[in-house]
C-alpha cells in the first residue's frame, strides 16, 4: 500500500481517537458537576451553632422593629395630647366646692362679685384654664387692686383673658407661654379674702371690669364645672 493511502487511512483514526478523547472528559465533566450538586442539595444540614446564630438574629430584628413601633405609637399619642390639651379648656383647680358666685353682691366686694370662687386648701396647685400667655403676674392682683392679692392674668388666641387671684405663689412670668393644663400657680388666701379659695374670672379685656360668668362659659367649651 502506498504512502499516501496510509496517511488517509491514519487521518480518521486519529479524528477518532481525539473524539472519543473530548467525549471522555465531557463525561468526567458532567459526572464531577453532577457530583457537586448533589453534594450542595443533599451535604450535610448546617451546624447547630449556625442555625442557633440565624434564629438569634432574627428575633434581635423583630423585637427592634417592635420597639421602634412602640416609639412611634407612643410620641404618636403624646403629640395626639398634647393637641387635644392645646385646642381644649379643663377646670382651674381640681377637687373643689364652688362657693361665691359671678354677681354676687354683699359687702365683700366694692361692687357685685366679678368671678367665680373655688373652695380649696392653701397650697393646691392652680392650672391654666387653656392655652395662652401669660400677660399680667404680681402682687396687687397685678395691677388690678389689692383685693385680688396675688394675681395672673393669661390672654388666650379666641380674644378672652382668664385671671387667677388670691394666689399663695406665683410660678410663671409676663410674656411666658402655657398650656391647657399647666400649673401656673397656688392657690391662697392673699387679699381681700374670707378664707382659702381660688378667684377665677373669664374677662373681654387683660382688666378688672370686664369679666363675664366664668361658669357658663366653661361649660360651653366643654368643662363640667
Amino acid at each position: 500500500m502506498s504512502q499516501r493511502n496510509l496517511s488517509r487511512l491514519a487521518r480518521p483514526s486519529a479524528l477518532r481517537t481525539r473524539a472519543g478523547v473530548l467525549a471522555a472528559g465531557l463525561g468526567v465533566t458532567m459526572v464531577a458537576g453532577t457530583g457537586a450538586a448533589f453534594a450542595a442539595t443533599s451535604g450535610h444540614a448546617a451546624p447547630e451553632s449556625s442555625s442557633a446564630s440565624v434564629v438569634s438574629s432574627a428575633a434581635a430584628v423583630h423585637h427592634q422593629a417592635a420597639a421602634q413601633v412602640k416609639a412611634a405609637d407612643t410620641a404618636q399619642s403624646k403629640a395626639a395630647a398634647a393637641a387635644k390639651r392645646a385646642a381644649s379648656w379643663t377646670d382651674p383647680v381640681k377637687k373643689y366646692t364652688l362657693s361665691a358666685k359671678f354677681g354676687r353682691g354683699g359687702s365683700m366686694w366694692a361692687h357685685k362679685h366679678s368671678g367665680q370662687d373655688f373652695a380649696v386648701p392653701i397650697g393646691t396647685a392652680v392650672h391654666a384654664a387653656h392655652t395662652g400667655t401669660v400677660v399680667k403676674a404680681g402682687p396687687n392682683g397685678a395691677g388690678d387692686g389689692p383685693a385680688y392679692g396675688n394675681a395672673i392674668v393669661i390672654k388666650h388666641k379666641n380674644g378672652t383673658y382668664s385671671q387667677y387671684a388670691h394666689l399663695s405663689k406665683i410660678d410663671v412670668r409676663i410674656g411666658q407661654p402655657v398650656t391647657t393644663g399647666q400649673k401656673i400657680a397656688l392657690s391662697g388666701n392673699t387679699g381681700n379674702s374670707s378664707g382659702p379659695h381660688l378667684h377665677f374670672e373669664i374677662r373681654t379685656t387683660p382688666n378688672y371690669g370686664s369679666a363675664v360668668d366664668p361658669v357658663p362659659f366653661l361649660r360651653s367649651v366643654g368643662v363640667k364645672v
